[in-house]
């Protein structure tokens, strides 16, 4: 008899273990993302990419908005890119999201911050879940070849109000002081090279 309730003991304790696992990956409501890059702009490394796919369910257009830090914490560019329902948005680190730096230097590591947005411009944000990511990283290994490439899903995180009004604002700022400088670029969501 012993036996027997302990077996039933264990088979519900992994039965709630189990249902709880198959909850956490049932979709979330994430609107905001985290993800670095390393090894940009360097010689001889792969150029890392970020993508965003618009899983359908508001039926309407995302904007992933793109704020791109240096390694100094200082913001360097932004910019909203259009995601269309069941879409794909790719932007490459090197030739789109550090190509306008409001400082003119070369970014080769930093933080990317993405909020999932209704909205179109990143001054001004709407955030909407419905995006999902992944980021390409750039490893070095110190052997040959002498890069490496690794993929993850990009970190879901808490926006807080006062992070949302603060990337506005940088963003807004960036590009009154860039003179065009400052704003990344977007690639149309079926074009990759």
């Amino acid at each position: 008899m012993k036996k027997l309730v302990l077996s039933m003991l264990l088979l519900a304790i992994a039965l709630m273990m189990g249902a709880n696992a198959l909850a956490q990956d049932v979709g979330d409501n994430a609107a905001y993302f985290v993800t670095y890059f390393s090894n940009a702009n360097t010689k001889g490394a792969p150029n890392a990419v970020v993508r965003f796919i618009n899983d359908g369910d508001t039926e309407n257009d995302l904007w992933a908005d793109y704020y791109v830090f240096n390694d100094s914490q200082e913001l360097e560019e932004c910019c909203a890119c259009v995601v269309t329902p069941d879409g794909l948005n790719s932007e490459y680190v090197n030739t789109e999201l550090t190509a306008n730096t409001v400082t003119g230097k070369a970014l080769t590591r930093g933080v990317i911050k993405i909020i999932s947005s209704s909205s179109y411009n990143p001054t001004y944000v709407v955030p909407t879940a419905g995006l999902r990511g992944f980021s390409t990283h750039v490893q070095a290994t110190g052997g040959s070849p002498a890069y490496s490439l690794t993929e993850t899903r990009v970190a879901d995180s808490n926006l807080s109000a006062s992070e949302q009004y603060l990337l506005q604002n940088l963003c807004a700022y960036a590009e009154a002081i860039g003179s065009g400088q400052g704003v990344c670029t977007c690639t149309p969501e079926d074009q990759d090279f």
